[in-house]
């Protein structure tokens, strides 16, 4: 019986709990989804429990196909939704609120604020990224300020805090382990870069005291071992941890400087392999700590981010009702030729990288009386596709060159439509691998480094193959006049 790797893959609107082999192959995957909470206009929640029950349910079903004895279990790999923020009684291990998701807007004002008082190039400089909502350390300060729960836990000592990995580990360990791993780290505008510490400016900028957060250790290496986890026995290393979108990268084989790859999920986010260099963006985007293997130097990434991109599917489905099932949308967008001059900025949450614009909306233009409902779906993949390209031209320009053949992923990635759309707009062909779940097979290759499954990452290369791939098929004119009018829409969004 060979070995597996367990890997759970916690996202933003389900949990997915999987197993791979020895020979780092998806064997079978099971995915919970939980509720989302919307409060207020803007804001976003979920209840950590029902994440920690959407694991436990995952892991259940997974365990009763039998594949395998918990016992040929030899590790496991966490990747997750990474700003998510949460507070927990450390003694008690009780959640305190419902967790802030990324795409939570709240704090919007406070960032402002710090950005009018001069704030912004400290934080873009000691943590790569820019004053935004989107990131973990103002939403740790409004838990802080506005949950009595927390201000006591806080009093006594016993306050917790931390992305979902850390909750996560928490969880499995019984209690045992605070901890999470930089690629995390690195996405709650607390980390410094360059230490790859707390950094003690940023904490009090935020007002978050360091002793309340995780420690920080490398993505791949013992986390810690499993206690108390209905279903698997105790003493399993917990041996891979990184972000969702580090762990795509990881898992599309990213290894070299240059090498960039985009997961269509909830929302959709570019990440490139920019090596040891941590290179400074001109042009909005982000600069992240893509891995960091043992103890060796870390692996830096340039990223950005477009807030909606399957979310908007999912508005189409339940805010509409244009369709019943989110992969209905390929066959609807498909019944007309092309977007028939009708254009949605998805700005459901703001809009991400370039704008950073936290309060801009949605916006649909464009509409005439012949405008059906295949307009819009085909507007919406468009949609989906061109903010893509804004991203990746600002990344060629900080990169100073042409970008690579695209490797694509996630679950939009399996719509031809959208795959040909984004190849055609960006004007560069795409990779599509025959494993398209990156985030756990990156969360699993970690975890197969960190207990010795494989030796190092010439190894996993060689387990990644490519699926298909999408050629250009537009002129540069068709793309320019395409482009323009995408840009005409995102400018009148802007402008309210």
């Amino acid at each position: 019986m060979p070995d597996f790797i367990l890997a759970i893959d916690q996202g933003t609107t389900g949990s997915t709990v999987a197993l791979v082999d020895s020979q780092g192959q998806l064997c079978a995957s099971v995915n919970i989804e939980f509720p989302q909470v919307f409060p207020k206009p803007g804001w976003v929640e979920h209840d950590p429990e029902a994440i920690w029950s959407s694991v436990e349910k995952a892991l259940s079903r997974l365990l009763r196909k039998k594949l395998c004895k918990p016992s040929d279990i030899v590790a496991v790999g966490i990747t997750n939704q990474r700003e998510t923020s949460v507070l927990w009684d450390r003694r008690s291990g009780d959640t305190l609120h419902n967790a802030i998701v990324w795409q939570c807007r709240r704090t919007a004002d406070f960032c402002d604020v710090l950005r009018q008082a001069g704030h912004e190039d400290t934080v873009k400089k000691r943590s790569g990224l820019v004053l935004d909502p989107y990131f973990s350390a103002s939403k740790f300060r409004w838990l802080l300020r506005e949950v009595p729960a927390a201000k006591r836990a806080l009093k006594t000592g016993a306050l917790a805090a931390g992305t979902i990995d850390s909750f996560l580990l928490w969880r499995l360990t019984g209690g045992e382990e605070h901890a999470t791993d930089v690629s995390n780290a690195a996405r709650t505008s607390l980390m410094n870069l360059k230490t790859l510490k707390w950094d003690e400016e940023l904490c009090r900028l935020f007002e978050v005291p360091a002793s309340i957060l995780p420690e920080i250790r490398p993505s791949s290496g013992i986390f810690g071992h499993t206690r108390g986890v209905r279903g698997l026995p105790d003493g399993i290393p917990i041996t891979g941890i990184a972000g969702d979108q580090q762990a795509a990268l990881f898992g599309q084989a990213c290894f070299t400087a240059g090498d960039a790859k985009c997961t269509f999920g909830t929302g959709s986010f570019i990440v490139m392999n920019t090596g040891g260099e941590r290179l400074a963006s001109k042009s909005g985007l982000l600069t992240t700590v893509a891995w960091q293997l043992d103890n060796k130097d870390p692996v830096y990434a340039l990223e950005g981010g477009a807030f909606v991109c399957g979310a908007a599917v999912q508005w189409l489905r339940d805010g509409l009702g244009l369709i019943k099932r989110a992969s209905d949308v390929e066959s609807l967008a498909s019944s007309v030729a092309d977007h028939g001059g009708v254009e949605f900025v998805p700005a459901l949450t703001g809009l991400g990288a370039p704008h950073w614009a936290a309060d801009a909306r949605g916006l649909i233009t464009g509409l005439s009386r012949g405008s059906t409902g295949g307009h819009i779906a085909r507007a919406t993949l468009d949609a989906m596709a061109l903010q893509n390209v804004d991203i990746l031209t600002c990344m060629e320009a900080d990169l100073g060159k042409r970008m690579r053949p695209l490797r694509v992923d996630g679950g939009a990635a399996a719509n031809d439509l959208l795959m040909q759309s984004q190849a055609d707009y960006l004007g560069r062909k795409l990779v599509r691998p025959r494993i398209t779940e990156t985030t756990v097979a990156g969360a699993s290759y970690l975890a197969g480094l960190g207990v010795g499954l494989w030796r190092n990452s010439a190894e996993i290369k060689r387990i990644w193959q490519p699926e298909r791939e999408f050629a250009v098929r537009v002129t540069a004119a068709g793309r320019r006049k395409r482009m323009e009018s995408w840009q005409a829409a995102v400018r009148q969004t802007l402008q309210r």
